[in-house]
This record gives C-alpha cells, structure tokens and sequence, in this order.
C-alpha cells in the first residue's frame, strides 16, 4: 500500500530540513568530536544475552535523534539490542537506533538499513551513543532519509556498545550487522505501528566503512536474509579490498592508527592470527589507546610513531593475515536487485582503483551497478556533492522504478 500523506508532513520536512541546514554550517565543529562518555545500557544486561534467532530483538527503550546538540526532532527513536551473527557464523548480540517520522502516514513505510563511516573502536564512539546528544556528523545524512518518509535502522556495528572490541573493516560482521538491524526494526512492535512490516521495501546504504558494511550486507542478503524486501543498495568511497589497501600502503610509512585499527579489528574476528605476537611494547601501549578511542582520537594517539616502531614483524608476511584480509574482498556476488556505487577520482582516502574494480567486478558478475565518479573529489567531497544524487535513486527504486545501470559505458 502507497503511503498517503497528511498535514503533518509539510510540518516535519520544514523542521528536519532546519536541522539538516544547521549541521551543514556546523560541520566543522561536529568533525572534531572526541571521546565522550557512553549512554548507560538498559538493565539486565541485554548485550550479553543467549538465545534468538538474528534479528530478534533483545531489547528495546525509547532513545531520542538529534540532528544538533538541544534540538529535538519530529522523530520517534528507540536505542535496540539484537541478536546477529558474527564473521564466523557465531551467535552474537549488536546494539543500534531505529528511527520512524512522526508524519501521521498510512500504509507500509519503506525500511532503510544505514551502515555508518568510521567513527572509532570505543563504545562511546558509537552512533546510538552520539545521535541521543546529536553529535554524530552523519546525522545530517540519516535526516535526509527521514525527511522522506522512511524509517531508518542504525547498526553500531559489533563490538561498539556491546563487549569486545569491533572488529573494523572485516566485511561479513558487519554486512549481517547490517542486515540484522533492518530484520529487527521490522519485529518491532512500535515500528510495526508506524507501517514497517515485513513488507517494507528495504533499501541499504552506507559510505565509507558505511559503503563496505552497505556493499557486504547487499551481497549476504539473498543467502542471508531472504525474506528482506531488499529493493537496492547505495555504496560510496568503499574500500573494497582490504588486502590489496593493505599491501599497497605497505612500507609507506605516515601515522599507523588507522592500519592498527583495521589489524585490531580482523583480530578480533580471527583470533588465531595473534595479533599481540606482532607488536612491539610501544605497539601494544598504542593498540591499548586505540581500542578505547574515537577516530580523532586515534589520529591523534598515532601521531609521531610508525609502523616500523609499533611492529616487531610484519603481519603481512603471514599468510594467515593475507588469507583472512583476502577474504573481505568484495564484487563476486551476484545480488538480483540494483547497485549504487561512486567514489572521488582523488580519493585520499580509500583508493579510486578500489571502487573502479569494485563496479567492474560487480558487472562482470552480472549485476545492475549504476556507477558515479566524482573528478577532483577526495574521500569526504565525493559524498558531499554525490550523496544527494544517490539518495534521489535509491528513492526511485524504493518507489519501484527499474534502474537500467551503466555497465557498459
């Protein structure tokens, strides 16, 4: 059933529109949020239960988005607790934040899952911790999805509000992650009274490590959660292979944070790549900092050292390290609904050979892949002079337009 629209929705758009004004002239501020104190969880412990089926929802308590610091909006928001699996197939519990507008519509609500850009290793740094003080930078950019009409679901990804560490970049945690949010907004019983149901076209996005998450959850959906009405999927500045990230950033010296950080993180999916024998002391007090950190937090603790003072030998060399970061390669699998891939050709970032092959891969492999480069645009322009574009498609495909792709341009 088609939504209808009442009086409301004039009310709504005006206010989120005001917010989504006011983060962009206060992006700057909002890009230097560090360390902050975590939301307290629930009682009883939800992060650390047993038993359900992934998606089913642990827990629920009703949470609060803001788009800016003090300013409420015409939002409903729950802060869940949900059971998903983990990059080993292993039961696990991952926290988030489903959102619906107050807009008085009727009928099924599209589902949007949202899979979010780095933000660090700590609990503190995770989205549901952020959007209740209205100090997440893609606030911005979950308000737009809000603004049209859909209810959206947030994972913090594993190990970001619930125990261990998270493990950063490795693909199929976090694409079930993602897929398992969407699975649990739609059991929800207030979300199913805001219109999302089981027959909610469901799309994805994510930019960035969001872009990795979104891509990874596009290609598990078929075989993982058939039953999503998946419609589409949009994926920016993806770092698609990890290996090869790695092995070309290998001996280019710089800052270690983010390359530790993406190490942490495929040790704590794989535990018997042993991280710890790898590093040095003064690697092991930096891993130490950057588990608890935000990203600028993280930057800033790597500063003055290097990879060859943090490593006693390189993880690379291993073949085990080289297996497991192979194994997060994405563009084999085939999803059976349309793709949205773009990246800056001047990328900084994440390398615009890594989405060039990624939509080549994807094609070959029989997809629709609509791909969109960006000249001259780094990691951060791309989405910002192609995001809206991405969203005004996913929109189209959500309302059930077919796409037709560019692949063979």
């Amino acid at each position: 059933m088609k939504h209808t629209c009442r009086r409301a929705r004039p009310v709504l758009a005006g206010r989120l529109a005001m917010l989504t004004i006011a983060v962009a002239l206060g992006a700057s501020s909002l890009a230097g949020l560090g360390a902050a104190s975590a939301q307290e969880p629930p009682a009883g412990d939800p992060a650390t239960a047993s038993g359900g089926a992934p998606g089913d929802v642990v827990s629920a308590e009703p949470y609060s988005f803001k788009v800016v610091p003090g300013l409420p909006t015409p939002t409903k928001a729950w802060k869940i607790f949900y059971h998903s699996t983990d990059a080993l197939g292993r039961p696990n519990v991952v926290s988030g934040t489903v959102i619906v507008p107050e807009d008085d519509k009727t009928g099924t609500r599209p589902l949007v899952t949202y899979a979010v850009g780095t933000v660090g290793m700590g609990d503190q740094c995770a989205p549901s911790a952020t959007f209740i003080r209205g100090k997440n930078v893609e606030g911005m950019s979950v308000g737009s999805l809000l603004l049209r009409g859909w209810a959206v679901a947030v994972t913090d990804y594993p190990g970001l509000g619930t125990p261990g560490d998270h493990p950063y970049l490795v693909g199929r945690s976090e694409g079930t992650a993602v897929l398992d949010a969407a699975r649990a907004a739609q059991r929800l019983p207030e979300l199913q009274q805001a219109g999302v149901s089981t027959s909610s076209p469901v799309g994805i996005a994510g930019y960035s490590q969001g872009g990795q998450a979104s891509a990874w959850a596009a290609e598990l959906a078929g075989g993982y959660a058939p039953e999503l009405q998946v419609k589409a999927a949009v994926s920016g500045g993806v770092p698609a292979d990890v290996l090869k990230d790695a092995l070309d950033k290998n001996g280019s010296g710089g800052n270690p944070a983010a390359s530790l950080m993406v190490a942490i993180g495929h040790d704590t999916a794989y535990p018997e790549l042993d991280l710890d024998s790898y590093l040095t002391p003064q690697g092991r007090d930096l891993v130490q900092k950057l588990r608890g950190g935000c990203v600028l937090d993280n930057i800033r603790a790597g500063e003055g050292h290097s990879m060859d003072e943090v490593l006693a030998r390189n993880p690379l060399d291993d073949p085990r390290w080289r297996q497991r970061l192979g194994e997060n390669r994405l563009g084999s699998r085939t999803t059976g609904f349309p793709l949205y891939l773009y990246h800056g050709t001047a990328d900084q970032i994440v390398s615009y050979g890594l989405g060039e092959q990624l939509r080549t891969d994807w094609c070959a492999a029989g997809n629709t892949v609509e791909w969109h480069s960006y000249p001259m645009a780094d990691h951060m322009g791309a989405v910002l002079i192609g995001g809206d574009d991405a969203v005004k498609w996913l929109g189209d495909r959500l309302d059930g337009k077919p796409a037709q792709g560019n692949c063979g341009s």
